[in-house]
Formats: C-alpha cells, structure tokens, sequence
C-alpha cells in the first residue's frame, strides 16, 4: 500500500469503512456508484491500495478508510499484455503481473477463470481470443479452431474436455464451472456487508 496511506491508517484507526460506494467491473473498470472512474490517477491509486480482509471482502484503502467493493464477477480481471506471436503474458487490472497459473475453468457463459499466484480472476473477454494459441491437448499440441469452438462450447454445458492452457512451462487443465458456484470455489465475497453492529458510511 502507499506510504501516505499507512500513515493514515496509524492515526486514525477507527474511521467508519464504506459499503456500496465501489464497484469492480468485469472488465476491470472501478465505478463509483455506477459511474465509471475514468481518471488515470484515481485509478492507479485505488488499485495500489486494494486487498482483501479475513472474511474474503475485497476493499481499496483510501487513506485511514476502508472503501468495500462489490465485484461483478471476481476479484481480479486479467489481461494478456504479450506482444501477438510472444509467449503469454498475464497481468491484472491494476498492473500486477502474473508468475504462475494453478488452474483454469470456463463457466456456462464462456468466461474463462484464472487461479494465479495473485488469486481468482476472470479474463477480459476482449482478451480471450488472444488466448488461444495457449489452449493444447493432452499432447501439448495446439488445439485446431474449429475443435476448440467444440471443446469450448462441451465445457461451457458442464462437461469435462481434455483441454489444457499453456502458461510458461505449466499446462493447466481447463475445468468446467458454473458462474453461481465461483465466490465459492474461489472464497471471496461479491457483495461486502458490514457485520451487525459496525459502525458504517453508506
């Protein structure tokens, strides 16, 4: 987190925290209640300074307050930063890069879902296509377009496809998962409340 936002929170620790205020969209914009964030500099800050406490609620520390964020889908919304023919590059809406990818599952919509080193997060959908040289078979060869669609469309109704994701040296297999299931599986809370008692902004 920044400096001037540390300092903050050591000299006034009990300032209210904030529900209903931010948002995360699935494209990885912030949006103040409903509006989109669109200075540069607002945004950078907020995504330096976003975490998640012990309950899996998301939050942007804004100096000695807490601000929760409702999230769309995911925590994170990754983007493929890789020159086209370079080999895949990941990072995630406010600029973190990704070193290693654990698992990979497409939901009933065609979103496909990330576990990385950074956690849980869906790919920009204008990303996706750029993903697809990544996607091999049980061989480590590249999956041809046409079986892919195929394959793409089996996971999307629920049914295991020996489908595999190239990351660095890692293969990662392609799960199928529904949309309904992801805070779950993933042990984040999409829509922050405050427990009974606190003392809250809204």
């Amino acid at each position: 987190m920044d400096e001037i936002v540390l300092r903050g929170m050591a000299k006034w620790p009990n300032v209210p925290s904030v529900y209903g205020w931010l948002t995360l969209d699935r494209r990885g914009n912030w949006l103040l209640k409903g509006d989109r964030i669109t200075n540069p500099g607002v945004t950078a800050f907020i995504g330096r300074n976003y975490d998640r406490d012990g309950r899996g609620c998301w939050f942007f520390q804004n100096g000695p307050q807490r601000v929760f964020v409702a999230l769309d889908y995911a925590p994170y919304v990754y983007r493929a930063v890789s020159p086209d023919r370079a080999p895949l590059a990941i990072e995630t809406h406010n600029g973190k890069p990704v070193s290693a990818v654990s698992g990979a599952w497409l939901d009933e919509k065609g979103a496909l879902l990330l576990e990385t080193d950074l956690g849980a997060g869906s790919v920009h959908d204008r990303d996706l296509e750029r993903l697809l040289p990544a996607f091999i078979d049980a061989n480590g060869n590249p999956v041809a377009e046409e079986a892919l669609d195929e394959l793409m469309e089996l996971a999307q109704r629920g049914q295991a496809v020996p489908l595999w994701l190239r990351f660095r040296e890692a293969s990662i297999r392609v799960e199928p998962i529904a949309s309904s299931e992801v805070a779950g599986r993933f042990g984040f809370v999409a829509r922050p409340e405050p427990p009974a008692g606190e003392e809250v902004c809204r």
